[in-house]
């Protein structure tokens, strides 16, 4: 079943049972089975067991688990439906969901649509206390909770999945996490600290009494260690619940100087500095204050020790800075900020759609940067300030939109990534706009094989990103692969393909030999269905 878009969405392994025959009513046919909880595998009564439209997702029919769990929809025409599950205390989910997929139940003659096992997942939580010197709780400390990415696939990275302030009493909670592998970091600042920029420890006679209490707290990671590196991951299960108590100790605040230089129009071009944490961008960032104008310089005071990324400079450059003392920044450090512009085409010369959105989404590993955004007006656009590093272009309108090729001078190379160096870009991106649908059928020993992941692998490595598509076999071995961009591919099926890291090449090309070759073309039309069902491999 294509990707959902669900309230909730999180990692389920949901399986079928041993399938009955489909009983067929009067009025029609029967979708049955029971509601389980994963982590227990006991029965969830009074669970809400929904049938939506496959087209749409309006609600058609709902019905409550009794206390043994079990449920049934029955009248149904023959078709094809999303089948979800609700209940407090447990994700909502769509059957067998695996990254947003899921397997759609189909009904009709000779379907086994009696007994499925759907299983949800409980929640799990973690909680604890942050304390600060001596034991004190540490009221409205930040705690940060991050997810780690699964697999190894290129871009994925760490995550910001949550955000909580203490209680008087130090406490924070975390409740409804899916199972994961997590990490937590935590910023505060002691109650007592007094931060003094230079200028008014000059001007203040009382500076050198109160320098003592010019502290802060570094950013520390569970458990209590202020290395990123040495955070420790809290693994959770479905239901599982975690104890994580963190402890901060004060250090002396750091005080940044920065050059500042005057613009033409006598202006300070104020630098700006925000803290990354385990690769993510602090929400706050912040510009630096005039310290010494006449000299043009700049002062961030009352720092914590950590990573920050500084913008400094007329022209602007940004600086990977690993702060532990007190410094006066080297005005040449960083890389130069530079433009990217260009202008979106349409592969068949057709109109491209109003309203684009485009961005930038940064697949740097080492040193991730924030996403960056623009529209583009008639199908021009320009980010005016890119850091540098690897980053992929995207466009989306209604729906998103499919970048085949990009056109950097007089080199055109397929796929949607480029690379920023020390000098602005121009480019011209090739958009599809195809509406092709690839349908078709896995089958294991005969038979329509449910559950299974489908990859439409394209034949040009460098293009993956932007043209592979995927999808999840529903109950009868169907599956359907939407707006595929003309091109030449591979459809592979993979039995519990799920935990592979699919979009590694060395990976997904061991299955490529046993599959499915495809080719799209501008006049393939809407519909492109397989003359020959997909075989599945075992992962």
């Amino acid at each position: 079943m294509k990707k959902m878009t669900a309230a909730m969405i999180c990692f389920l392994s949901l399986t079928v049972a041993t399938a009955q025959p489909a009983v067929k009513p009067a009025s029609g046919y029967r979708i049955a089975g029971t509601v389980v909880n994963a982590a227990s595998g006991e029965p969830v009564r009074h669970a809400t067991v929904s049938v939506l439209a496959e087209e749409g997702q309006q609600l058609l029919a709902s019905v409550e688990s009794d206390d043994d769990g079990r449920f049934s929809l029955d009248g149904l025409p023959a078709g094809k439906y999303p089948l979800t599950a609700s209940k407090r205390g447990f994700f909502t989910a769509y059957y067998d969901e695996h990254e947003g997929y899921n397997t759609a139940i189909v009904t009709g003659e000779g379907q086994e649509t009696g007994n499925f096992i759907f299983r949800l997942v409980p929640g799990a939580a973690i909680r604890g206390v942050v304390s600060g010197d001596g034991g004190d709780p540490v009221e409205n400390a930040k705690v940060m909770l991050f997810l780690k990415p699964h697999g190894h696939n290129p871009g994925a990275r760490i995550t910001q999945a949550g955000e909580a302030s203490t209680d008087d009493t130090g406490a924070y909670e975390f409740n409804g996490l899916a199972a994961g592998e997590y990490l937590l970091a935590v910023t505060a600042t002691p109650w007592y600290a007094i931060h003094i920029s230079a200028a008014g420890a000059k001007r203040q006679p009382e500076a050198e009494a109160t320098a003592a209490l010019d502290v802060a707290y570094p950013v520390t990671y569970f458990d209590a260690t202020t290395d990123e590196a040495s955070a420790t991951s809290i693994v959770l299960a479905g239901g599982s619940r975690a104890e994580a108590n963190i402890n901060l100790h004060a250090v002396p605040a750091l005080r940044l100087i920065v050059q500042a230089p005057r613009g033409p129009d006598g202006v300070m071009a104020l630098p700006n500095i925000h803290q990354t944490i385990l690769g993510v961008r602090s929400s706050s960032d912040h510009g630096g204050f005039p310290d010494s104008p006449q000299e043009g310089m700049a002062e961030f005071p009352g720092e914590s020790p950590g990573h920050y990324e500084l913008t400094q400079g007329n022209p602007p450059r940004v600086v990977e800075l690993d702060a532990t003392t007190s410094q006066q920044v080297d005005p040449s450090l960083g890389t130069p900020i530079v433009a990217v512009s260009g202008n979106l085409q349409t592969s068949n010369g057709s109109p491209l759609p109003e309203n684009i959105a485009i961005n930038l989404t940064s697949i740097d590993s080492e040193h991730p940067r924030a996403t960056l955004q623009t529209t583009g007006h008639g199908g021009a656009f320009t980010f005016s300030a890119v850091p540098p590093g690897s980053w992929e272009l995207w466009a989306v309108s209604a729906k998103p939109l499919t970048i085949s090729s990009l056109t950097i001078g007089s080199r055109t190379h397929p796929g949607n990534q480029l690379t920023v160096l020390d000098k602005s870009i121009k480019l011209t991106a090739t958009v599809s706009l195809s509406e092709t649908r690839i349908e078709g059928f896995a089958r294991k020993a005969d038979k329509g094989a449910p559950g299974v992941m489908v990859v439409l692998v394209p034949l040009e490595p460098a293009a993956f990103r932007s043209l592979a598509r995927r999808d999840q076999s529903d109950s009868d071995g169907s599956f359907s692969l939407r707006d595929v961009a003309p091109g030449e591919y591979t459809a592979v099926a993979i039995e519990n393909g799920w935990e592979l890291d699919w979009a590694r090449p060395e990976v997904i090309s061991r299955y490529l030999s046993r599959g499915v070759a495809v080719t799209v073309s501008d006049g393939s039309g809407k519909l492109l269905r397989l003359s020959q069902p997909l075989p599945v491999q075992s992962r």
